[in-house]
Formats: C-alpha cells, structure tokens, sequence
C-alpha cells in the first residue's frame, strides 16, 4: 500500500470549513450573529497554533447542540453545494486524481467534526476519512466530542490507529505523503516521509525551508473575502 494524506481546510478547500459552517448557519436564520464573532476568535487562535485543541472542538460542537441527524441533512446538502464546493479548486482535485491514478490508498483527514467535513470526502471520492467525532444521545447531537480529538498529535494517534485495523504498521508512515497547510499538522507532518506544505502560513513556510520540505500552492482566487480564513484543520 502507498498511503497519501490530505489535510482539508486551507489545503485542498480555499478556506475553513468551520468559520463556513458558522456563517452559513447564520444565514440560514439557524443561529445569532454573535456566534460569528466566536467563531472567528477561535479561528485565530486556531490559525496562530495557539489554541487548546478540547476549547476548539468543543465550541463547534455546541453550535450543533440539541440537533438531529435528520434536520441537519439538508443544510448540509446545501453547505456543500453551494459553499464548499466552489471552494475546491481545481489543481486540488488534479493533485487528488493524480496520486488516484498512481493507485495510493487516499486518506483525508481533519479537526472538523463529522457533520461538517464527512459529504465533503465523499464529494472528493478519498478511500478513507479521519475527523473529529460527536457525541450523540437519543438521536440528538449533546455538544460535544467523543473519543480522541482529530487535532495535532490526535491526527496520528488516530492514523496510527487506523493503520492498526488495516494490518499496517508506522513503517508505511515512511513511505507516506502529507499534504497540510497548517502548524498546527507539525506532528504529522514530521513522521511521514514525504511531507509537503500548501498554501503556507509565513511560521510553516520558514519551518518547510529550514527542514527541506517540498512547497505547493494550489490556492484559486477567492470569491468571497469576507467569508474566508488563513485557519485551518
């Protein structure tokens, strides 16, 4: 197996999938305009590398507090279509196709929760998908996480995991390709054997330079300013 990861936000999607999520809902008249405001703190400590992984995750999982399944298909049928997707550019999707063809097992993971990031794998056909878990009781979402957060050293806890119920060992890390924009994947980004940096922050460029790592951009000109972030998961 030839594994290659993909981080998502700011790395194959222009933009954060979360600070997204947040503004469409409040669009969508599902939440109050001072959620925003949270969001975007959260975001720039996200970014910066300086905020606790559980503060982070925990703030959005509370926006879906108290929702079913069921009432949140549709909005993520429509968050999908109409924000996310014209959010891909197209040398991310070429960049996936092509280490398709070459026959890797194609895994993307992400700090954003299930809710948020899951259509979007599947709208990028990867073969498998790590992210950030949610609680769920009696078929509503509780506010909050469950199991391992998928966030800096929780992104290879859970890869090592995966790759333990699949019969593969760290030695495929070796072999392995990462692609991340952000600080924060530092961890992983460190234990494969061919990390490459997208999209860069100045702090990840420098540490990119410094360890000889191999840079990429595959940024498209954004179409909306105000709604996107330098943050990433």
């Amino acid at each position: 197996m030839q594994l290659t990861i993909f981080d998502l936000d700011g790395t194959l999607l222009s933009g954060d999938s979360d600070t997204l999520w947040c503004r469409f809902l409040i669009d969508q008249g599902e939440l109050d305009g001072e959620r925003l405001r949270h969001s975007a703190e959260v975001a720039a400590h996200y970014a910066a590398g300086t905020v606790v992984p559980e503060d982070y995750c925990q703030f959005q999982a509370s926006l879906l507090r108290g929702r079913s399944l069921a009432a949140l298909q549709p909005l993520r049928q429509r968050f999908l279509a109409d924000i996310i997707r014209p959010r891909i550019p197209q040398a991310a999707r070429d960049l996936i196709e092509h280490h398709r063809r070459a026959g890797d097992t194609l895994l993307l993971t992400t700090a954003t929760n299930r809710i948020v990031s899951e259509f979007t794998a599947q709208d990028l056909a990867v073969d498998a998908y790590l992210c950030t878990e949610l609680e769920w009781t009696d078929g509503l979402c509780s506010g909050r996480t469950q199991g391992r957060l998928n966030i800096r050293m929780g992104k290879v806890d859970r890869l090592r995991g995966w790759l333990a119920e699949h019969g593969q060992t760290d030695a495929l890390l070796k072999r392995a390709t990462f692609y991340s924009d952000s600080i924060n994947d530092l961890a992983l980004l460190s234990v494969v054997g061919r990390p490459v940096v997208v999209n860069p922050d100045v702090r990840l460029a420098s540490t990119a330079i410094r360890k000889g790592w191999k840079q990429l951009n595959l940024r498209q000109p954004r179409r909306d300013p105000a709604l996107e972030t330098q943050t990433s998961s």
